[in-house]
């Protein structure tokens, strides 16, 4: 994480086996974080964070479960922004901006384009041993 999401008072953290459920689970965790955090369900932030994240850990359970038996959601929220990540194992560090130009896949494309209509931003940081990965998206509230 960096240091501008270090600050965000409120965390929470999901770690899933990687299978299909970890898709409904995380919209349904998603769902009660923000409401216990006092982010209306109605947000204009809320349904693109959702959509992006059930893309996310569907990727995920698609493409790493081979490698990453789990998959963990970290989330980090303050007055103005919502962040999140999903994390697995699997050491492919996909090119976010190339789905939106085409050349990557159609859930990442979703992603990059629900997150830039919002003035958001998304990132793949690698795990240190290069072993893993993590993809942050920051949204404003």
């Amino acid at each position: 994480m960096n240091t501008q999401l270090e600050t965000l008072p409120y965390r929470h953290v999901l770690t899933l086996p990687t299978m299909g459920s970890a898709v409904r689970i995380t919209r349904e965790t998603t769902e009660q974080v923000l409401a216990e955090w006092g982010i209306s369900r109605r947000h204009p932030s809320v349904d693109p964070a959702l959509l992006i994240l059930a893309e996310l850990v569907t990727n995920s359970v698609r493409h790493a479960a081979v490698l990453s038996p789990n998959v963990t959601v970290i989330f980090a929220g303050g007055p103005d922004t919502f962040a999140f990540a999903v994390h697995d194992r699997h050491p492919y560090q996909p090119p976010l901006y190339d789905a939106v130009i085409g050349t990557g896949s159609t859930g990442l494309a979703t992603v990059v384009e629900l997150t830039l209509q919002i003035g958001g931003t998304a990132v793949v940081r690698g795990d240190p041993d290069g072993q893993g990965k993590s993809i942050w998206v920051t949204l404003p509230l």
